[in-house]
């Protein structure tokens, strides 16, 4: 008899609604990267070490390369406290985040990423590029299953 679960990578999933003037112009929800340095941040908490370690902002960056197991950082990143963090199901965090039309002007926003409080990447998703303006917010959820 077995009884242990089958392990699986914890996996993300971005959802992302941009709006011109208030008008929702565009919305998707795609799979992201969760990087290697995450499998040593859960680690670190699950130890009782991960001092640093919380998820607690969002980043907006510029580079437009595919995204790597290796990322530590986004480009030229705008970074942001998130908003509500709940937990929608069992195994599942989610982190909701928005981006007002007085943030990040003149970014060409081409990828996405989970920060903790350290500084150190969680997660990271590369996408054609928003053309951020003043006219232009953002809002979302970024959901983390393990």
């Amino acid at each position: 008899m077995n009884l242990c679960d089958t392990p699986s990578a914890p996996r993300g999933a971005l959802h992302v609604q941009v709006f011109r003037r208030g008008v929702l112009i565009d919305e998707w929800e795609d799979a992201n990267l969760i990087v290697n340095v995450a499998k040593t941040t859960l680690a670190q908490l699950i130890g009782g070490a991960g001092a640093g370690k919380t998820v607690t902002k969002i980043g907006f960056g510029t580079a437009g390369g595919g995204p790597s197991p290796d990322d530590t950082a986004l480009s030229s990143a705008y970074q942001k406290n998130l908003g509500a963090v709940s937990y929608p199901a069992a195994g599942q965090v989610r982190f909701s985040w928005t981006l007002a039309t007085s943030e990040a002007n003149g970014k060409a926003i081409r990828e996405f990423g989970l920060i903790c409080s350290d500084g150190s990447l969680f997660s990271r998703k590369v996408r054609g590029v928003i053309e951020k303006e003043n006219d232009i917010s953002l809002s979302g959820t970024w959901t983390i299953t393990f």
